[in-house]
């Protein structure tokens, strides 16, 4: 699909991939809005860019997404391109750690739960487009989960799956196209507490993105989950002991 010209919403956008996503479209010409809790982050984002727009949201808060779609439609004249990019992590041990389940909950609301509504809410905007997508950002663990990241891995199989249904169904009736950009770790501030630093960098994702919009290609496994869903596909005990090498 073409990606020049669009307005285009990133949730997550202060920082690490959707920074990287908003650096990418908006040097192609589109217009960027970013999203985050932070307006701090999202004003120091703003300004390395351009054409680029913020506003500060909690998308797990019904009155922020309602505020962010009135704006988008008021001062913006629609919307092409949804990111769903916004997500929520913890790091625990199932067989010794307490609290598990206010943490797994957090996850499913903000990784899950909270794209559901969104995309409900600016499915109008989008059906009017010209030429319109959705992207969600979800795992390599939407496949294998990581032990130490079971909830996590949970919430984002949940968002793997609901993905596919959505580009199933919207493919039926619309011309909206349905991408999931799966990477492996990530080396940003929200994948420190997981060891981010041994991970890819953000602007390989924001680019395997930008290369999947211009090809078409719907399901993106980037790096290493490339190799991980092949070993998936013939042994699914072995990928997930590949996963979880050195891990206790």
């Amino acid at each position: 699909m073409n990606i020049t010209g669009k307005t285009v919403l990133i949730t997550g956008g202060g920082s690490g991939i959707g920074f990287e996503i908003a650096k990418l479209l908006s040097n192609k010409g589109n217009k960027v809005i970013i999203t985050g809790r932070s307006e701090a982050r999202l004003q120091k984002a703003a300004a390395q860019l351009n054409n680029v727009s913020y506003i500060s949201t909690d998308v797990n808060s019904e009155n922020d997404v309602d505020k962010v779609v009135e704006r988008i439609n008021n001062e913006f004249g629609g919307l092409d391109i949804l990111i769903n990019n916004a997500g929520q992590a913890y790091y625990h041990r199932l067989s010794t750690d307490s609290g598990i389940y206010s943490k797994a909950a957090d996850e499913i609301q903000t990784n899950y739960l909270s794209i559901i509504r969104l995309t409900e809410k600016l499915l109008p905007l989008l059906r009017v487009s010209k030429e319109a997508a959705i992207v969600n950002v979800s795992s390599i663990v939407a496949f294998v989960p990581g032990i130490n990241l079971a909830t996590y891995a949970a919430s984002k199989a949940a968002l793997h799956s609901y993905t596919r249904a959505l580009r199933y169904a919207l493919a039926l009736n619309t011309g909206i196209k349905v991408f999931e950009l799966m990477p492996p770790l990530v080396n940003t501030e929200f994948s420190s507490e997981i060891g981010g630093e041994n991970g890819i960098p953000p602007e390989v994702v924001a680019q395997g993105l930008v290369d999947g919009f211009e090809k078409d290609e719907y399901e993106l496994h980037i790096g290493q989950t490339a190799d991980l869903y092949k070993l998936y596909l013939s042994s699914p005990e072995e990928a997930l002991k590949t996963l979880n090498q050195g891990r206790e």
